[in-house]
């Protein structure tokens, strides 16, 4: 039971310190952390129900609502009640918000460079991460996670 032969803590520190990495970065274009994954997903898809983003992004509404209020207010994206289903609100970037891809565009190397590990290192944890992700969604596998 000591702290750090926990798992569970390695990854929220490591998490704790990626996101640390990110700040500095984020900084010069005024995002945060989570606002950057928000829009890194709608870069990738667009015109999307905040009920999808948040399956995406792995975050409630409570906490997807004010994080998307204040991309609004920044000009990047509109919020609109979807016509076919007034209880779905649409998110679509506005061109401020395209606009802003090319600026974030260099972040991603840039972590990479300060992570000191390589490209096939990262891409394993990556994979490794994702895989975790999945069966623990699917509810465990029989295989243990370590």
């Amino acid at each position: 039971m000591k702290l750090e032969n926990q798992f569970c803590f390695a990854v929220y520190a490591c998490a704790r310190e990626i996101t640390k990495l990110y700040h500095p970065l984020l900084k010069d274009l005024n995002l945060t952390y989570t606002q950057y994954i928000t829009l890194l997903a709608l870069w990738e898809r667009d015109a999307v129900t905040v009920k999808e983003l948040g399956e995406r992004l792995y975050l409630d509404s409570g906490t997807l609502t004010p994080l998307l209020k204040k991309l609004e207010a920044a000009g990047y994206l509109t919020r609109t009640r979807d016509p076919v289903d007034e209880r779905s609100v649409r998110i679509v970037l506005t061109e401020q918000g395209r606009a802003l891809k090319a600026k974030a565009c260099t972040i991603p190397e840039r972590l990479y460079l300060q992570s000191g590990m390589s490209a096939e290192q990262l891409e394993a944890i990556r994979s490794q991460m994702t895989d975790m992700l999945a069966r623990i969604h699917r509810g465990g596998d029989s295989q243990p996670l370590a």
